[in-house]
């Protein structure tokens, strides 16, 4: 029998892929599953990818907001923004919790208001596990907060670079585009079928979306780790793109080289080899070959490409994972098992399907 886990908010996107990575781990045992707006119907019904799970797709969700239900020690919040802090609010001390969400992510209180508009929930260790100290934070915690997806890629790409000194943290540019499912399972207009397909649109533009300060916060606090140094401050512009995909994330990553260091394609290329090795779910791909998001879609993998340009003298990162998978229930559960001392790949693969 396997460490019993709960898992609140477990009718949207990520809370499904939560509980099909949870049905096939070795070391974890369902506990309770809730979702409010959908208490009461059948997990089947609205995950139909589980119907071959008899036992997990006959059940019913419970409601979240009877804290009582989510009887665990282990709990995963995959709920909306300002919602987790409700339930971990109300959860004892003693229980352990992954949030999917943002609430616990951001450790600037202002940064916090600026974006959600509300009193800052607080600030719990960050779950991205390939940053420097990161691990050591996690298998101590008792509460960690997942990255978002966004924030998962552009991460991933640029830390190593920043550490090594091939670029400076002032001129940081991200464009990443993003499947549909990012959005949550909510009925919106702009999300609706005949308005995606053939069509690729940006949003949040000029640092509206939230994932900005995440990036920055993490982005510094790599830099700070590597190199002692916090001046100048980490700058990034971010731009998301909805893609006309139902999942993965393609981020283009874009930073000025360091003047008077030798940073050419290979040295970039060397720096993310360094940084990553040994990672089991980091794929730097062999120079010239690019990521692309259908090789990652249903795995926890990050494929890696870096180009310098010296004509314009900057650097060119490409970062492809799934969303819902590195980007959310994946990477919530690589998380999971390093606090509850399991094997880190448990439940958890680097290969993508395909076609």
């Amino acid at each position: 029998m396997g460490a019993r886990v709960a898992v609140a908010g477990a009718s949207g996107y990520a809370g499904g892929e939560l509980l099909r990575l949870i049905a096939g781990h070795p070391g974890l045992e369902l506990g309770a599953v809730t979702a409010d707006s959908n208490a009461g119907r059948l997990v089947g019904e609205i995950h139909p990818n589980l119907a071959g799970l008899p036992s997990l797709a006959g059940r019913k969700f419970e409601a979240t907001g009877a804290c009582g239900a989510l009887d665990s020690d282990r709990v995963f919040l995959a709920l909306p923004a300002g919602q987790s802090a409700l339930v971990a609010d109300h959860l004892q001390d003693s229980v352990k919790v992954v949030d999917l969400g943002p609430d616990y992510r951001l450790a600037d209180a202002g940064a916090w208001a600026r974006h959600y508009g509300s009193a800052h929930p607080g600030h719990w260790p960050y779950g991205l596990p390939e940053l420097p100290m990161a691990r050591e934070q996690i298998s101590g915690a008792a509460r960690v907060a997942v990255p978002g997806c966004y924030a998962t890629a552009s991460i991933l790409a640029l830390a190593p670079l920043l550490a090594a000194g091939l670029i400076l943290p002032d001129d940081i540019v991200i464009v990443a585009a993003s499947g549909t499912s990012g959005a949550g399972r909510v009925l919106r207009q702009e999300l609706l079928g005949s308005e995606v397909m053939g069509s690729v649109a940006a949003y949040q533009a000029g640092g509206a979306h939230r994932h900005t300060p995440e990036i920055e916060q993490a982005l510094a606090a790599a830099r700070l780790a590597a190199s002692g140094s916090a001046e100048p401050p980490v700058s990034v512009c971010f731009t998301p793109v909805l893609a006309p995909m139902p999942r993965g994330i393609l981020a283009t990553c874009t930073a000025r080289l360091t003047p008077g260091t030798p940073a050419g394609t290979a040295q970039l290329r060397d720096a993310l080899a360094a940084g990553y090795a040994g990672e089991p779910f980091i794929c730097l791909l062999p120079d010239g070959r690019y990521p692309a998001t259908a090789a990652v879609a249903g795995s926890n993998a990050v494929h890696l490409q870096a180009a310098a340009d010296q004509r314009t003298g900057r650097a060119t990162v490409l970062a492809a994972i799934d969303n819902l998978g590195k980007g959310a229930a994946g990477q919530a559960i690589q998380v999971a098992n390093l606090m509850l001392g399991l094997p880190e790949t448990a439940g958890l693969t680097a290969a993508g399907v395909a076609p």
